[in-house]
């Protein structure tokens, strides 16, 4: 980059095949299963300090760690729209601030794109592989109530505990906390006891 040039920077993410995938428990590995849906809304992301000089993006790491993805076809919030179970891969775009008043006649040389095949990935929506979940709840924060008090059988264990039902087997409007804890199932995907009295 020239220190001196203003640059923006942008990411978007593409399907990598025409296929959707699901994740066999038996062999621990993803196998195609059918067609891919019909592509979701294309779009960019921009990065929030774009544009800005050579000099100010090359001395530290760029991050875009505000860029979220989401299912949702129906987003109005600029997340990026991805089907969920299909390969994508991100890509990398930087873009010349071009002064001259005739830029456009140059934008395919101001334009470079750059791509990285360790970034392929497979969106899902929930845990696939509870090794995975496991690791989850080991190392988030905010999962302390889905650990046992041995931290070691986490690590071992590849069981799930069961669903129980709130207390009288109540039914009709859940409370807020009702609300948040099932929430936290979701988002955890995985299945808990509740406790005693909740």
């Amino acid at each position: 980059m020239d220190p001196t040039a203003e640059y923006v920077l942008l990411m978007d993410f593409i399907p990598v095949d025409d296929k959707r995938y699901r994740y066999a428990f038996h062999s621990s590995s993803w196998l195609v299963s059918g067609r891919a849906d019909a592509a979701a809304p294309s779009r960019m992301h921009f990065h929030p300090d774009s544009p800005a000089r050579g000099a100010q993006w090359m001395k530290q790491t760029v991050s875009f760690d505000c860029l979220k993805l989401t299912n949702n076809l129906l987003d109005d919030n600029g997340h990026m729209i991805l089907n969920s179970m299909h390969r994508y891969q991100p890509r990398f775009h930087v873009v010349f601030v071009d002064p001259a008043p005739n830029s456009y006649l140059n934008a395919q040389r101001n334009f470079t794109s750059f791509s990285f095949l360790e970034t392929r990935f497979i969106a899902v929506t929930a845990y696939q592989n509870h090794r995975i979940t496991q690791l989850k709840i080991a190392s988030n924060p905010f999962a302390k109530g889905f650990r046992s008090t041995d931290t070691q059988e986490w690590a071992s264990s590849s069981r799930t505990l069961p669903m129980l039902c709130p207390p009288d087997n109540r039914r009709g409007r859940r409370s807020s906390k009702e609300q948040d804890w099932n929430s936290s199932l979701n988002h955890l995907n995985i299945t808990a006891i509740l406790p005693i009295g909740y």
